[in-house]
């Protein structure tokens, strides 16, 4: 996830923050639960190799039945990973009167986390330590937040005596951050507790604050990026290091990873992005707004398009784009090397063919001792059309916690349980509720954090959103 982290730059902050509201200003009942809820969850270590994903999907199922939802709309699905590891998903349903005729609103956000290691963070990462106005903890932000916010919102309604005029159901995935499994199990094998009209993502999207805690927008994912990772190999038989070769496979990488480094994909434009550069262009100064300005006007703007280029924050807004993300090589500091791989990492632009890059990066190898490999099976997913009713219940939220703040769709350069979905039909919006700065978007980095007053606000969103949606 990432709550509109394509449009910063996450920069270390000082110690000593601005002074923010405390938890201890929220008294009513469901405000008190969703702290109990978010310290409990944040306790969890769910990161892939330490098995507590179920650990976590049966407290909460112990929740949703404690708080009045029947055992036979509870579900833990448990999934067994290649690695032998067990996780699992859980889905919850909110039964309504049907009286609308709707099919249901599904609800998703994932229990996994990145793993933080204790030694590297300020405090432990798998407690949930408030200070200076902050909640600070692994999954705070990305995306125990999404499933506390839910999950509290469920039994809120419940409490109330709610009855909505369709279904509501919520899905927490077990493995968002690795092989989304459980995702894919969930619109296959468990498609039937999950058929939606469409799904709200509590995984992506979100509010952007400016320095000083002003709201500048409220971003509405509507499409992602595929993500996709190739292999970049060079091999020969090697030899003594005494005695160098030409076709040493070392260099022979470096030199196609300095070709995949100076290529840029071609620029593209769907509706998503057009309609993000449009709203973000009156509220970004310089030449960036301009130029966003310019290439929402014309696809083929090239100048526009490279000034853009010259910002990280917005390149993958403008194209397909493929980075190097790790390597290895070599097997001896005394021996010329055998082998040489190079871990490329590629966010594709919707309605590109993972082959089309595929073959893009072949070309670039510009060697047949080169190999490029897919790794896995990448696929796809269409944009989600611009829904009205959907837009209408995300302004109703934002005018109870933030008046005036405007909703810009927009496409994430990052991929979420979000594609998996609209990949099976089941359009999908991402929208979190939460409002952040720049310098506290610390999703799978260190002293991961979100401010008091933005998870308080966001528990109001969702309120008003899922009554919204629902009916009565």
């Amino acid at each position: 996830m990432k709550v509109a982290s394509f449009i910063v730059t996450c920069l270390l902050i000082p110690a000593l923050l601005h002074a923010q509201d405390a938890s201890s200003q929220y008294t009513a009942n469901h405000q008190r639960q969703a702290l109990d809820i978010y310290r409990t969850v944040i306790g969890f270590r769910t990161a892939e190799g330490h098995g507590q994903a179920p650990k976590m999907a049966s407290y909460l199922e112990d929740l949703f039945r404690a708080g009045g939802f029947a055992a036979g709309d509870v579900h833990v699905l448990p999934l067994k990973l290649e690695s032998g590891e067990e996780t699992a998903s859980l889905v919850v349903r909110y039964r309504g009167s049907n009286a609308s005729g709707k099919k249901p609103v599904l609800f998703l956000a994932h229990m996994d986390v990145v793993d933080a290691k204790r030694e590297d963070w300020t405090r432990d990462p798998f407690t949930l330590v408030e200070e200076m106005g902050y909640f600070f903890g692994r999954g705070t932000l990305d995306d125990k937040s999404g499933v506390t916010l839910l999950t509290t919102t469920f039994l809120r309604l419940k409490a109330e005596g709610f009855v909505p005029a369709r279904d509501l159901i919520i899905a927490f995935t077990g493995d968002e951050e690795t092989g989304q499994l459980t995702t894919e199990a969930l619109v296959t094998t468990h498609r039937a507790l999950t058929d939606a009209e469409f799904a709200l993502n509590a995984d992506a999207g979100g509010g952007v604050l400016d320095e000083s805690g002003k709201p500048t927008s409220y971003l509405m994912q509507m499409s992602e990026k595929t993500y996709a990772t190739f292999e970049v190999t060079v091999t020969n038989p090697g030899g003594h290091s005494s005695l160098p070769r030409a076709d040493n496979a070392i260099y022979q990488l470096a030199d196609v990873l300095k070709r995949i480094e100076g290529h840029r994909f071609p620029v593209q434009i769907n509706d998503a992005t057009r309609l993000y550069f449009q709203n973000a262009a009156q509220i970004t100064e310089g030449e960036a707004g301009q130029a966003m300005a310019r290439l929402a006007k014309n696809a083929k703007d090239r100048a526009a398009a490279d000034i853009l280029w010259r910002y990280p924050e917005y390149v993958g807004v403008t194209r397909t784009t493929c980075i190097a993300t790790m390597l290895r090589g070599g097997h001896a500091e005394n021996a010329l090397p055998q082998s040489a791989t190079a871990t490329v990492n590629c966010r594709v632009f919707p309605g590109v063919e993972v082959s089309e890059v595929l073959t893009t990066l072949q070309g670039l190898a510009q060697n047949p001792a080169v190999r490029v490999t897919m790794l896995g099976n990448p696929q796809a997913s269409a944009p989600s059309p611009l829904n009205e009713d959907v837009m209408r219940a995300v302004s109703r939220g934002l005018a109870k916690i933030r008046p005036g703040t405007p909703v810009i769709p927009y496409m994430a350069p990052y991929a979420t349980d979000g594609s998996i979905l609209r990949r099976a039909g089941i359009p999908t919006y991402g929208t979190i509720g939460l409002f952040v700065k720049a310098s506290d978007d610390f999703s799978h980095g260190l002293n991961e954090r979100v401010s008091v007053r933005s998870f308080f606000d966001a528990l109001e969103y969702w309120h008003v959103v899922m009554t919204d949606l629902a009916g009565r």
